[in-house]
Order: C-alpha cells, then structure tokens, then sequence
C-alpha cells in the first residue's frame, strides 16, 4: 500500500512539473509592423524566402536566435524574421469597441509603409551639401529581384552562415 501512494505521489509530482514548466513558456505573439514582412528559409537576410506576411499579421516565435526569430505563420508554414520586422503589439486594424486601445493609428500605417523616400532623401541631401551621391543614385537604379539574388548565390556556390547580414 505505502508502495502504491509513493507511487502515486512521484506521478503527482512529474505531472505538476510538467504543468508548471509548459504553462511557464507559453508561445510568445509577435505583429508584423512593416510593409511586408519576409519569412526566410534561414536566419540571414540572404536566405530564400518563403513567405510574405503584411502589416499586421499575427507570427507565433518558436525559437529566439538574437536578432533572428524562427515564427510559426499561419497555414503552419515556419520560418525566419529579423526582429527589428516584429512588433509585441497586437495591431488591430479595424478596432471594434473592445480593442480600441490596441488599434493601429493612421500614423502607423502611413509609417509601416514608409522607407527613405525621395521627401526624406531630399532633405538629407539639403543637410549634407558636401557629399558625393553620385554612386549612391546609380545604386539605386539597381534592381535585383530575390530569384536573381538566389540564382547568384547558387552560381557562385555561396552559402551564407546563419545570422549573416545582421
């Protein structure tokens, strides 16, 4: 009988520290808070990528890598995002009655879809007289789509290490 109680009271145990353990790290929520967020095949800018997320959409993280974080999308597809893509606001962009406070503002949408514009590249301009931009505008004519950038990797048989381009 003794036998059958500690028994009992060891299975007792592991089953409240598993609890404990799964409900103390629970899949932590992140929002997309660019334009277009890349899911990559690996955690490096130069990784394939697999998926296309837009502002707003809800990724779960499942594994944290620094500045690298493997997501979960929706469909049940993973991936990497660089952090600096992800937000630990819930972005609601229609808010109802109930989630007002978390709604995005029309600030932060007109800002997620911004980047160094020709307004912002004017004015810096303006501030820096003294610099030479003449590389940076034909660098800018640039366009290289994400299956030439693969195609040349492949090519040159480069394989970018994880975390590369941070």
């Amino acid at each position: 009988m003794a036998q059958k109680v500690r028994t009992v009271g060891i299975a007792l145990i592991l089953c409240f520290g598993c609890a404990v353990f799964l409900s103390a790290a629970p899949q932590k929520a992140m929002s997309v808070q660019v334009k277009e967020g890349q899911v990559r095949s690996s955690a490096s800018f130069l990784g394939a990528i697999v998926a296309r997320l837009a502002y707003g959409e809800r990724v779960e993280i499942v594994q944290d890598r620094g500045n690298w974080l493997r997501v979960a999308v929706r469909g049940g597809g993973q991936g990497w995002m660089h952090a600096s893509a992800l937000t630990t606001k819930n972005i609601v962009l229609k808010a109802g009655a109930g989630d007002v406070q978390t709604s995005a503002t029309s600030g932060e949408i007109a800002l997620a879809g911004k980047g160094f514009s020709e307004e912002v590249e004017r004015e810096y301009k303006q501030r820096n007289r003294s610099l030479d931009y003449t590389w940076v505008d034909r660098m800018e004519r640039f366009q290289v789509s994400p299956e030439q950038m693969q195609a040349f990797l492949k090519e040159g048989n480069v394989v970018p290490a994880e975390g590369g381009g941070r």
